[in-house]
């Protein structure tokens, strides 16, 4: 009889102990199937946003298109965004200033920064460049002020990653504002860019797209 028992038990506790194993492989089997999926809302996630950016960067140039043919029939001029052509987007290339030159390069630009969530770089740049320009006193203490409240206080709007003193002494340099007031922090983020999103912009499926040339239809060919 005690060997009997020994052996019902002995087969209990193989029993039990074979549990915890398959129990272990369906949970590996879940979390693999977790993954999977997680890698494909991935995937989804990124084809989203790129076909998302193209659309904005499209908006974006009709309507910049429209405005200055507007201005066009003011001033007798046409300034108006054409798609560049495969030579002039692979200047881009070459230089950073060669991009920032282009207004369709820039807006290219703007619209993949706006993909990876940091396009305050672009902007605040953009806001310097026209804050430099501005000529009257007055207008140009408000600008200084606007560009201080949007991207360089504490938990600002579109703040920008700059260090504590440099925002110091712009919020010193706003009593009396002058074109130089931004400079240290428009040469930081300036070169925050042309380090870090730059180079991934070249890299992206609709600067490569800009640099292709053009396939000739059959119908092309023989007219």
């Amino acid at each position: 009889v005690g060997r009997g028992r020994g052996t019902i038990w002995g087969a209990v506790r193989s029993a039990v102990l074979l549990v915890p194993q398959d129990g272990g492989r369906m949970e590996r089997g879940s979390r693999r199937r977790a993954e999977l999926d997680e890698a494909d809302k991935g995937r989804m996630m990124k084809r989203t946003i790129i076909k998302d950016w193209k659309k904005k960067l499209s908006y974006f140039l009709q309507n910049s298109s429209r405005s200055s043919k507007m201005k066009s029939n003011k001033v007798g001029k046409h300034h108006t965004y054409f798609r560049p052509s495969p030579e002039e987007a692979r200047l881009w290339s070459e230089a950073f200033d060669e991009l920032l030159a282009n207004k369709y390069g820039v807006a290219a630009f703007r619209a993949f920064l706006k993909s990876e969530f940091c396009e305050e770089n672009i902007e605040f740049w953009l806001a310097c460049e026209d804050f430099k320009k501005t000529k009257s006193p007055q207008k140009l203490t408000l600008k200084a002020k606007k560009i201080y409240n949007d991207f360089i206080e504490k938990e600002a709007p579109k703040e920008i990653n700059i260090d504590f003193q440099t925002k110091s002494m712009i919020a010193q340099s706003l009593q009396e504002a002058t074109h130089t007031c931004f400079s240290a922090a428009q040469k930081r983020v300036y070169s925050l860019m042309e380090n870090n999103s730059y180079p991934r912009f070249l890299e992206s499926e609709f600067y490569q797209e800009l640099c292709k040339k053009p396939s000739i239809t059959r119908a092309a060919q023989g007219t």
